[in-house]
């Protein structure tokens, strides 16, 4: 095959390991356990699966073209539930809503980048992230984020050249699952001001949060839009991964450029979805707060029963939001281990080989355990088995 944008980068991770489950049957007793993917698989709720169904048949717009940044409902309710939440000033002209968190990503690197240019990416990262800087031209300049998982704002700043756009962290991290703490996030900020470059900060998980409060202060400073792209999905806290509906938060200015490329991709994200995002807001306040707080106990079964993995070498390297990311004290790498898993344990799981370049060798020792979708039970019976193998 010539080179092309595509061939530029890696085939899609979650993919790859669904084929790991060709010609493999389970028994009935020992199901699989599938702790691959972040993506809630139940339905919105029904309330709000009955108002879309209103919508799609007493509505005619909802299958009509939209606006190219979105409803102006939507970003305007964006902007005040962020401005309380984060305790700044957002106005909906500082909204565009996306055809989800990846598209709004795109749309950032796409006004940022040219081609050469680089973007520095914690380690281990978001793999979509990579995918889409190599298919843009854009060189991903690795920096280790070390066995705590939070990078250090000043390995950052070494690695910064002329050619560097952005730095692109991820709050709370996936795959890692840590959350960072507001003054690194700070001086993360304080770094790309200084060097005049962007930082984008993708918070698709930020529902999940376990901490009260805004996360961190950076929309309180009165000039944010001159370095900051926040970034946010809606699939995860509504249930509507389908619909594909995310946002990105940034200045007009940068707004008005990501509109020359939303426009061309898609000219306008899904109506149906963004209609559900705006009623999930005004709506499912209440039912969004005991789905955090669900999530948070799941986050407690993993660190309260993780002691009996302990015993026998395995780590806890980072946990929260819907990730663990674990050690394991096997001599296999995990890209080999991973498949095994499937056949020996009923599990799957993603090897930290999918989320590093491949010169780093940490991946090879380390695992992603996505555990949105099983309760405490399904934690036990997880961690039973990878204790047995």
């Amino acid at each position: 095959m010539a080179d092309t944008r595509t061939a530029a980068t890696f085939s899609p991770p979650v993919m790859d390991a669904r084929r790991w489950l060709d010609g493999v049957t389970h028994p009935t007793d020992r199901p699989l356990i599938n702790v691959s993917q972040a993506a809630p698989v139940d339905p919105p709720p029904l309330a709000m699966r009955q108002a879309m169904a209103d919508w799609v048949v007493n509505d005619d717009s909802t299958h009509l073209y939209g606006p190219v940044l979105g409803r102006d409902a939507l970003r305007s309710e964006v902007a005040a539930q962020w401005s309380s939440a984060y305790e700044g000033v957002l106005q909906a002209n500082n909204v565009a809503i996306t055809s989800g968190c990846n598209q709004a990503f795109a749309a950032a690197i796409s006004t940022l980048c040219a081609e050469g240019d680089e973007v520095i990416i914690p380690v281990p990262y978001y793999f979509n992230h990579r995918m889409w800087l190599d298919m843009a031209g854009v060189k991903t300049v690795p920096l280790d984020a070390g066995p705590s998982l939070i990078p250090d704002p000043d390995a950052a700043a070494a690695l910064i050249t002329p050619r560097t756009r952005a730095i692109a962290l991820v709050t709370p991290n996936n795959p890692g699952g840590v959350e960072y703490p507001a003054d690194v996030v700070q001086a993360f900020f304080d770094l790309c001001r200084r060097h005049k470059i962007a930082l984008i900060i993708d918070e698709t998980y930020r529902d999940f949060d376990s901490r009260d409060g805004a996360p961190h202060r950076l929309f309180q400073d009165p000039d944010w839009g001159d370095t900051l792209i926040q970034l946010y999905s809606f699939s995860k806290a509504y249930r509507l991964t389908g619909h594909r509906v995310g946002a990105m938060v940034a200045s007009p200015a940068r707004l008005a450029e990501a509109e020359k490329f939303l426009d061309t991709v898609t000219i306008c994200p899904n109506q149906l979805g963004q209609r559900a995002a705006l009623w999930g807001m005004q709506n499912l306040g209440d039912w969004l707060a005991g789905e955090r707080l669900e999530i948070l106990d799941r986050r407690s079964a993993i660190t309260d029963g993780f002691g009996g993995l302990a015993g026998k070498g395995w780590e806890l390297m980072g946990c929260g939001a819907y990730f663990a990311y674990v050690r394991h004290p096997f001599d296999l790498p995990s890209d080999q281990l991973a498949p095994k898993l499937v056949r020996d344990a009923g599990v799957l799981l993603l090897p930290g080989t999918m989320f590093m370049p491949p010169d780093f060798a940490a991946g090879a020792t380390q695992l992603r355990i996505a555990f949105a979708n099983i309760d405490r039970a399904g934690i036990a019976a997880l961690f039973n088995r990878l204790s047995n193998l």
